[in-house]
């Protein structure tokens, strides 16, 4: 066995309505201001407003920034972070999907000391700490509440990420309940979402990859799978949007320690160049990274197989069930009502060429992928997606 770090959120409470106990956890630590970093939608659906009412009810002092967009950009985390200064707020909470959670992060960092967003872009770039950090995911998709990760907008559409332990939150609350009103189309895709994540770590080649890593990743599929339908088509079900929401967490720590790769190489390109939500962009492109990596890994995706489709035939040996994994994960995309066609989504055969030079320029994720991929590749797995 090779050598390994496993890093991850120290604390995660698992509990339905577990936010309207935010304020009580916060004043038993000594927290008097806190920062809430979320989005427009959030504000609509009344998802902030248990949180809030606790906070307030242990008499902490409450600022919220609620302008994070999807795909956000480097400006929505510098205007967030000089409002988190002004505030002084000592603690910083992010209550959202992932882009809320990704921004919470760094203004978590940026409004602690004097470091600049442009000098932590990277691997363990950040030198310095952070304000105390919590994170409420209100989607079962990108386990950032359990990750080191940040992905930022740069410039018009070029995506950067910024990776550092520092990031992992001091605590994470699962609460099923603020998912129990996420749109069907939503659901589908950051569940995909989280699926993608457990079958790349699973079989990432990063130097990383590790038991532990791949344990959780077949755990976080056995849970996906199996609840994926109800979450989407019957979404009140609290079961099945726990389980979701567990899923997408261990998924999260899988990756978090065995990195991501082609599928979120490619699909990066398509949310950031045409503003494609990630889930979705990394559903599209899922079929068909794994069709060309199913030369190297077949029989990891023959061990995969039976875990999301116990039904599935796995008599005529790895390769053969390899290929009814790829196609079954296809055909899931499909049931679950989800565009799997770049066309769909506005994309042209003109836009390929610019789309696979984009890719490329992903190399922290293109290094962790089983089998080398080259400019030419990515075109192709473009071309066959159109």
């Amino acid at each position: 066995m090779s050598n390994f770090t496993f890093n991850t959120t120290p604390k995660i409470l698992c509990e339905p309505g577990a936010v309207a106990a935010i304020g009580t956890m916060l004043k038993n630590r000594n927290f008097q201001s806190v920062f809430l970093v979320t989005d427009p939608g959030i504000i609509k659906a009344g998802l902030l407003e248990n949180a809030v009412k606790s906070l307030k009810a242990a008499d902490i002092k409450v600022d919220i920034y609620d302008q994070v967009e999807a795909d956000p950009r480097d400006s929505i985390v510098l205007a967030a972070s000089d409002q988190a200064r002004i505030a002084d707020a000592d603690v910083v909470i992010g209550l959202g999907g992932g882009s809320s959670l990704d921004v919470a992060k760094l203004v978590a960092l940026l409004a602690k000391g004097d470091e600049r967003l442009e000098d932590v872009y990277g691997i363990e770039m950040v030198k310095g700490g952070r304000l105390p950090l919590y994170l409420i995911p209100t989607t079962a998709g990108t386990g950032s509440e359990v990750t080191p990760i940040s992905i930022i907008t740069v410039g018009a559409e070029t995506k950067k990420g910024v990776v550092s332990s520092i990031l992992l939150p001091d605590m994470a609350i699962l609460d099923a309940d603020l998912t129990l009103g996420l749109p069907s189309a939503v659901t589908a895709a950051t569940g995909i979402d989280a699926m993608v994540h457990a079958i790349e770590a699973y079989t990432s080649k990063g130097i990383n990859n590790n038991p532990i890593s791949q344990t959780l990743a077949k755990e976080a599929l056995r849970l996906l799978g199996a609840n994926i339908r109800t979450a989407v088509f019957k979404g009140s079900d609290r079961e099945a949007r726990s389980n979701m929401l567990l899923g997408s967490c261990l998924a999260g720590q899988a990756f978090a320690n065995s990195p991501v790769a082609a599928v979120h190489a490619l699909a990066y390109p398509i949310g950031g160049i045409f503003h494609v939500p990630h889930g979705l962009s990394n559903a599209l492109v899922l079929p068909e990274v794994m069709r060309f990596n199913a030369e190297i890994c077949f029989e990891q995706y023959a061990d995969l197989a039976p875990i999301v489709f116990p039904d599935i035939d796995t008599s005529k040996g790895p390769k053969q069930t390899s290929e009814t994994f790829i196609e079954q994960m296809a055909e899931l995309c499909e049931e679950l009502d989800l565009q799997t066609r770049l066309s769909e989504v506005g994309i042209k055969a003109e836009d390929l060429d610019k789309l696979a030079k984009a890719a490329m320029e992903q190399t922290r994720l293109l290094v962790n992928n089983p089998r080398e991929v080259t400019e030419n590749d990515a075109f192709k797995i473009y071309k066959n997606t159109l």
